[in-house]
């Protein structure tokens, strides 16, 4: 039975991940477990999962949990959260805490011999220079949970090392595939965060939405790939069944097809080298339906070539687009600023940077304060 520390136990992939467990209880357990401030759900989880230890990083909502598992030892604080990473008795550990925040974890799980499940984009596209290199060093195993680089790991037979010609990183086009670019500058929140296939957290909905995200699964899979930009490139792929595609020296590409779910990669990052069975993912080929792809409409939406061009200078200013992309999203789900603004706010960030090789998870730290002060100014001039 592997032994799980599952930390943003109450986000989408954190949810998630507790029902593939409770699936498979001869499979897997989960040893202890950590989420930010929303004390209700996690009070609620912690009596499903009666896990040895628990944390909430928000010292005050962590106050209001008044009912505890006799077998759950449950702390409050970052470094009490912290430490769900490193847990002794814990074979893996899964990272589904959302932004630069996830990071942290990410390093902390590396540092401790832990086999990483990934979920968290920002591990690397903040601090991709900094975390292959040790999770090398340590000998420690990251298993993409991320439904592309899922996707590209098994259709490179579950081996970060298998060569390859071209990745290709299939894209739904979010909310607004289809709307016309001069209507852009009117959506709202509700609009944006209604995705067409998929069901996600606010944070990465937006992201869908204005492609972001796509410019975020480049540099992940330059990464985790070892891949040269030019060996990757996304496409618009409406129907969300295939998730990734890989073409080889020969010309033949393998792609991974199921429906869209995140259980289908959470199960796979913990049951590796093992497949457990997974209801309701298998596509019924009797049925009639069609595959379609199309090239990313990128002047309809620019934070793609953003964000992919930033990860091309590398170095500390992914991170600082990061910082920026989250606190437009936020100011936008607020609506303190138009969805068309999000672009703007990035770019301007960015030249404001200064490139910087990284060093270390302090100097990433100063990075994204730096970038996020930057943003805040360029919100409330637009507001």
């Amino acid at each position: 039975m592997k032994k799980i520390a599952l930390i943003g136990s109450t986000g989408s992939i954190g949810r998630q991940t507790i029902e593939v467990v409770k699936e498979h209880p001869e499979e897997f357990e989960i040893v202890a477990m950590a989420a930010g401030s929303s004390w209700e759900l996690f009070q609620s989880q912690l009596w499903q999962i009666k896990p040895r230890y628990a944390a909430l990083a928000d010292s005050s909502a962590a106050e209001k949990i008044t009912s505890l598992p006799a077998e759950t030892h449950f702390c409050g604080g970052e470094e009490a959260a912290l430490a769900v990473a490193s847990f002794e008795q814990a074979d893996i550990v899964l990272v589904a805490a959302g932004g630069f925040a996830g990071l942290k974890y990410s390093l902390a799980a590396i540092n401790a011999g832990k086999a990483l499940a990934l979920a968290n984009k920002e591990t690397l596209v903040c601090g991709g220079d900094m975390v292959m290199p040790l999770a090398k060093k340590q000998g420690t195993p990251i298993l993409p949970v991320d439904s592309e680089q899922s996707a590209i790991w098994q259709c490179l037979g579950c081996d970060l090392n298998t060569p390859f010609s071209r990745l290709i990183i299939t894209a739904s086009g979010g909310a607004f595939r289809s709307l016309d670019v001069a209507r852009l500058e009117n959506v709202t929140p509700q609009m944006a965060l209604k995705h067409p296939t998929w069901n996600m957290g606010a944070k990465i909905t937006i992201d869908s939405a204005t492609l972001l995200n796509k410019g975020f699964e480049v540099i992940e899979a330059h990464h985790l790939y070892s891949a040269d930009y030019g060996k990757i490139t996304a496409v618009l792929h409406p129907q969300s069944i295939v998730h990734s595609m890989v073409e080889f020296a020969d010309g033949a590409t393998i792609a991974q097809l199921s429906y869209p779910t995140m259980k289908l990669p959470i199960q796979l990052a913990l049951s590796y080298p093992d497949r457990l069975p997974l209801f309701g993912t298998a596509l019924d080929f009797d049925k009639i339906f069609s595959l379609d792809f199309a090239p990313l409409e990128r002047e309809k939406f620019p934070c793609f070539d953003i964000a992919v061009n930033c990860g091309r200078e590398g170095g500390t200013l992914p991170c600082a687009m990061n910082a920026a992309g989250e606190v437009a999203v936020r100011a936008f789900l607020k609506e303190r600023i138009k969805f068309t603004h999000i672009a703007r706010i990035i770019e301007q960030v960015i030249a404001s940077q200064t490139r910087e090789r990284v060093e270390s998870y302090a100097q990433l730290e100063e990075v994204d304060r730096r970038a996020r002060f930057s943003a805040e100014k360029c919100v409330s001039a637009l507001s």
